[in-house]
This record gives C-alpha cells, structure tokens and sequence, in this order.
C-alpha cells in the first residue's frame, strides 16, 4: 500500500500490516498517521493479504455502483474509516468486480458489512447502518 506525506508528497509503501499504525516519511521524517479512508480492494488477493497482515479488526462494506442503499451509506462507511484510523481498517469490496470474494462469504444483499478479527471472520450483517454503529460493531468483534 502507499501513502503520501502530507509535507513533502512523497509516496510512502506502507506494508499492509502497519496501515492502522503511526509512521514516518522515509524523505522528510514527518509523522504519518493511521489509514483513515476506505481502502477499494482491486483483487482477491489483495483482500486476503489485508485480512490476513491486520492487527486490528478489519470492517468491509460489500457494495455495488447500482446499489441505492450501498451509495447511502458510502459517506457513513468513509466517517467510520477515519474515525477507526488506527483502530480498524475500512475496505470496500465491490460485488461486480470481485464477484467470486462476495461469494466466498455467501454475500445475497447490499450493503453488507463483514468484520474479521485476527484474520477470521468475527461477524456479518446485511443492510445500511450508521457511522456510530459501524464504529462499534467494528470495535467489538475483537
């Protein structure tokens, strides 16, 4: 993954395991802060190599560009995401693009939030929900 610094723009590759921790520009020495926005998972293996490296839990919001609801609830899913920078990691997972991973987790309805902890999966559920409830719902599945 890559971050870039907000001082000198230059773009950090951050390993997936550290994306909910602090770090530091490998130009300029300033302090990086936590992932604070939704990550768009481009592949399956890009989803497995996150759940798998996290060290907090990880909330995945399985949506679709059609999807009413799903385009709802994408600004709640955002908020959620910085506020759980360095608690949790956001992904968004879009169900046309990566159809075989929304099967794998028998995903039938969007929106629909996925938490895993320590690489399993701790919870599902289908259907739109608030920033204040994702927050919690992410933070308790540890």
């Amino acid at each position: 993954m890559r971050r870039v610094c907000s001082e000198c723009k230059s773009i950090n590759r951050i390993p997936v395991r550290h994306l909910a921790d602090l770090g530091k520009c490998g130009k300029c020495g300033t302090v990086l802060p936590p992932h604070g926005t939704p990550i768009e998972v481009i592949s399956e293996t890009q989803f497995d190599d996150i759940v798998a490296a996290a060290r907090v839990p990880v909330l995945v919001d399985f949506w679709a560009t059609w999807c009413g609801p799903c385009r709802t609830v994408a600004p709640e899913v955002k908020k959620a995401a910085h506020n759980l920078a360095g608690r949790a990691i956001v992904l968004k997972v879009d169900t046309d693009a990566l159809g075989d991973l929304a099967q794998r987790y028998q995903i039938q309805s969007i929106p629909n939030f996925v938490v895993f902890s320590g690489g399993r999966l701790a919870r599902q559920r289908a259907g739109a929900i608030d920033a204040r409830q994702l927050e919690r719902w992410a933070v308790t599945a540890e």
